[in-house]
């Protein structure tokens, strides 16, 4: 499980470096599509950190992410989207106008700020429950679905390590953390079924949440057309359907959700506590 996750984790620092170093936008696409499919994602979104960094630390010369963006990001939007919010958490700002965020998926900004925070300070953002000040209100929700998401990382992919810190947490924040290891859980794998099963039994209450996550995680792999073997095994059991049918659930929920990112979350979760 620890090498699976740290390939991962590999593959983020090549794309940051790739951003950070490449001259020309070409050198940066060749760089990234060397990457192996399955890692790819990975890789786009460090990439997406080290433009965010640069646009924010160098004005002279902007619109680097937004460019990414439109261009060869669209594929892997979703993570993108998440690797600027790391740039931002680690610069300790909000969102900013000049990084050409998504009005929709702008919000996954959040959630990359939430992985931030839990994986590089886990004893202030995870054992002590903190969150920056600088959030407030929806924000703190997808906070805290970026914070599940690391928490699969910081647990090592362990269900029930997973489940005492998910319950550590106030009860008003378990939901959107749970969503997050659904997301984790799906999109990073690096367990087998019946730790997945252990998983979804720990987190009994809050199944929609962790179906929800998992339905984000196929749509993004599926989009970026890197579905991997455990993508499948993971929406079969959190989802109970495969990763094609989860996928149309967040279309569905897209449609019905007129541009609200949390509706659209509500949507899903609708949809599979129906099911």
């Amino acid at each position: 499980m620890r090498a699976a996750l740290e390939e991962h984790g590999r593959s983020f620092v090549h794309g940051f470096n790739s951003a950070t170093r490449a001259r020309r936008q070409d050198e940066l696409d060749a760089s990234l599509e060397a990457v192996a499919a399955p890692e790819r994602g990975f890789a786009f979104e460090g990439a997406a950190m080290g433009l965010a960094l640069l646009d924010l630390l160098l004005p002279r010369r902007r619109a680097r992410l937004a460019a990414f963006l439109r261009g060869p990001a669209q594929p892997h939007v979703y993570m993108a989207h998440v690797g600027a919010g790391w740039a931002l958490a680690r610069l300790r700002r909000r969102p900013s106008r000049r990084l050409g965020l998504d009005p929709l998926l702008g919000w996954l900004a959040f959630d990359g700020y939430g992985f931030h925070e839990a994986f590089f300070h886990p004893p202030r953002a995870v054992r002590d429950g903190l969150r920056p000040r600088r959030l407030s209100g929806y924000d703190l929700r997808v906070f805290d679905q970026g914070l599940g998401r690391a928490l699969w990382f910081v647990e090592t992919a362990d269900p029930d390590r997973i489940a005492a810190t998910v319950g550590s947490f106030a009860p008003e924040r378990r939901a959107d953390v749970w969503s997050g290891v659904g997301l984790a859980a799906t999109y990073a794998g690096a367990t087998d079924e019946d730790g997945l099963r252990r998983l979804l039994g720990l987190a009994w209450p809050f199944r929609a949440h962790l179906a929800q996550g998992a339905a984000f995680a196929a749509k993004a792999r599926l989009r970026a057309g890197n579905a991997v073997p455990h993508v499948e095994r993971a929406c079969a059991v959190l989802c109970e359907c495969g990763a094609v049918e989860a996928a149309a659930v967040t279309d569905r929920a897209l449609a019905a959700a007129g541009g609200s990112y949390e509706r659209w979350r509500a949507e899903i979760r609708a949809a599979f506590g129906a099911a």
